[in-house]
């Protein structure tokens, strides 16, 4: 099984640490950066190859790529080069040739421990699962779902009004049997319109639920962490410096 990885973009948000990296590789533990924390855990997964689509610092990402080999993983780059100007469904558009059968898509932000991966990997039946958790309050920035009383999806957007949110997405969905040419033929749909330039791939999956049954698979009680913002980035860090402490 593949995986395609989402990491075309600066991650202006975590400005002046992202001025010459790109977020996938800002270090998260000690010295491994966000991409080589996903990159591992896949491979322990057993994912035997991986597309990163890459847009910013493209030559510094496929420079690390080639020195930090990881056993058992092919991996290999495409390069988004509208990521100045677009948003992340056209980083899927770009790597649908790499979606025509089984895979995993993953936002390049989001590390998590290696139970979440093998939730996801479990829902062999469904042709589309989208990994979500579950909280008290959410913020504007979450990408929010709404499911039915099986805990299908319904609807999902960062602005769900907050009586119908159910759940948010952590960045993490697999696609199986029907699911890969579902996703790239609405991919192919969006695309046709001027507005995919700045839309998220996660209005595709909204459109698909509309017709098509898009399971969710909870992820509570789980280690996972989205890093968006230097107190993401700063908090991640403090997380492995005191499970090491406490270690000793």
């Amino acid at each position: 099984m593949k995986a395609v990885v989402l990491s075309a973009g600066q991650g202006k948000r975590l400005l002046p640490l992202t001025e010459e990296n790109p977020k996938c590789l800002l270090p998260v533990r000690g010295d491994e950066p966000i991409l080589g924390w996903q990159l591992a855990a896949l491979a322990r997964a057993g994912i035997d190859r991986v597309v990163v689509v890459i847009g910013f610092g493209a030559e510094r990402v496929e420079a690390w790529l080639a020195a930090n080999p990881v056993p058992g993983l092919a991996c290999e780059t495409l390069i988004n080069p509208f990521y100045r100007s677009s948003d992340n469904l056209i980083s899927c558009w770009l790597a649908r040739g790499a979606m025509s059968d089984d895979f995993l898509l993953l936002n390049g932000d989001t590390i998590f421990e290696d139970a979440v991966l093998a939730r996801v990997l479990d829902m062999h039946s469904a042709p589309i699962a989208l990994a979500i958790d579950h909280k008290q309050f959410y913020d504007d920035d979450d990408m929010k779902v709404s499911l039915d009383s099986r805990g299908r999806l319904l609807a999902i957007d960062k602005w769900l009004a907050r009586p119908v949110v159910g759940g948010e997405s952590i960045g993490l969905l697999s696609f199986r049997g029907s699911g890969p040419k579902l996703f790239t033929a609405a991919l192919e749909e969006a695309v046709r319109r001027p507005e995919a330039m700045r839309q998220w791939y996660l209005s595709v999956v909204h459109q698909i639920a509309q017709a098509t049954a898009v399971e969710t698979v909870s992820v509570r009680g789980l280690w996972w962490r989205e890093i968006d913002s230097a107190a993401d980035l700063y908090g991640a860090r403090r997380e492995f410096t005191d499970q090491v402490a406490s270690a000793r």
